[in-house]
């Protein structure tokens, strides 16, 4: 079930429920009990989940729908929560699904009495807006629908619910899912950045001058061929993407993937399309320059050509935003891999570069670290970069560079790290990188 679309187009909301809460649960984002996820339809009912029954093992069946006239239908009842998702609703009729749920990072901001800064990134920014913030009210009470209702009748899409978790929006469940993961990503961001140093954000200046500025699409082929190389390529970067999106490392909104297929042509990841839900079929072809008709992109194709053409042992890229290597990306601290012999040998000295490198008029600093051999460069505020022959390398390298910053994040309250010693990275060069 969990590898089906979220696509309102094709899928009842209570298969869209379930697919959405399971994602959740899996992902350790709530609790056995914790949370609540409704849809209002376009009959005007409202389909929820339901109170006291496991989340963790949730079938359409279970869903409930309470119609417009207040009907309740199902085998169960409603969320105890009922309340405030249609005081949402009765608000905000731009709003066509909720979600509520305690995931321990958003948590940790709500009983500090803090909104996380969503600035972290330009695209938590782009994807979560400005957070609200709901003071305490008893759960399930028509005081605590009363309060969230008024916030967002400021225009926030998601909400910081004081002592209890937080509440999102969006025009369909997949946009409210998207706002849901990228905001607790947010929050994990800072949380970990907190433990190594103190995080800086960006200003909405630079995001909006970064978004502006961002290059135009290729130009379209006329005719686009799919031989079963290119299709068979399709199909590794989809799994690629998808064990990205199960390990934490991308998100419904977040992460880019591209394979050079032949000569400096290649295949790269879209936007504007989950990264959770991404098939063959939505992957772009750029060929002789030109991109496939009736698709956009990532907004790195242009960057993505740029390296293939300079750099002829590069086949994989993958951008992606782990939160550990994100702390170090915030806070601008030196991310070293010497950590154990695989890291340094994998990634060797990972340079951190300003996050205007990826201003198209300032891509050079970056090209240039790919030129001198580097394998990962991490961007601050941005992305962490990392190159491979293959897409399964590729992936590796990332896996090993993102546990190398979580040990450095975890180690960071028992004292400073030791690193690998010079004669020992000498050792292991001579030994590995012959």
């Amino acid at each position: 079930m969990d590898s089906k679309i979220l696509d309102t187009k094709w899928l009842h909301p209570k298969d869209q429920i379930v697919i959405a809460i399971s994602r959740i649960y899996n992902r350790g984002l709530t609790t056995t009990s914790g949370g609540n996820l409704s849809i209002l339809d376009e009959n005007g009912d409202l389909w929820i989940t339901p109170s006291g029954v496991d989340k963790g093992s949730l079938n359409a069946s279970d869903i409930t729908c309470v119609t417009k006239e207040g009907q309740i239908i199902g085998k169960h009842k409603p969320s105890s929560e009922f309340p405030f998702h249609r005081a949402i609703y009765n608000q905000r009729p731009d709003i066509k699904a909720i979600i509520h749920a305690h995931p321990p990072a958003l948590v940790s901001f709500s009983i500090v009495r803090q909104i996380p800064d969503t600035n972290v990134t330009y695209q938590t920014k782009h994807v979560c807006g400005p957070i609200g913030y709901a003071d305490y009210e008893l759960p399930g009470s028509q005081k605590l629908g009363d309060k969230i209702a008024e916030e967002f009748a400021k225009g926030y899409m998601a909400i910081i619910m004081e002592n209890h978790g937080t509440v999102l929006g969006g025009s369909d469940l997949a946009d409210a899912f998207e706002r849901f993961e990228t905001l607790e990503f947010c929050a994990k961001t800072l949380l970990s950045a907190k433990i190594i140093g103190e995080p800086h954000c960006l200003t909405d200046e630079e995001i909006q001058y970064y978004i502006a500025q961002r290059p135009n699409d290729f130009p379209e082929m006329e005719t686009v061929a799919h031989p079963s190389d290119e299709r068979a390529l399709r199909s590794e970067i989809c799994n690629i993407v998808h064990r990205a999106c199960a390990h934490g490392f991308m998100f419904s909104a977040i992460g880019t993937v591209s394979a050079r297929w032949r000569g400096n042509d290649f295949l790269i990841t879209p936007t504007e399309i989950s990264r959770w839900d991404m098939t063959p079929a939505d992957i772009v072809q750029i060929k002789d320059k030109q991109s496939e008709p009736g698709k956009q992109a990532s907004h790195l194709a242009r960057l993505h050509q740029k390296i293939y053409e300079q750099n002829p042992d590069i086949n994989c890229i993958i951008f992606s935003q782990p939160t550990n290597l994100m702390a170090f990306g915030a806070t601008k601290k030196y991310f070293d891999v010497r950590t154990i012999p695989e890291s340094w040998i994998f990634l060797q000295d990972v340079a951190s570069l300003p996050f205007e490198v990826f201003l198209e008029e300032k891509t050079d600093e970056l090209l240039d670290q790919l030129k001198k051999g580097a394998t990962a460069v991490l961007i601050q505020n941005g992305s962490f970069m990392v190159t491979g022959k293959t897409l399964l390398q590729t992936f590796d390298y990332l896996e090993v560079a993102e546990f190398s910053a979580k040990s450095l994040v975890m180690g960071a309250p028992m004292g400073n790290m030791v690193p690998i010693n010079d004669a020992q990275v000498e050792e292991l060069r001579g030994a590995f990188l012959k």
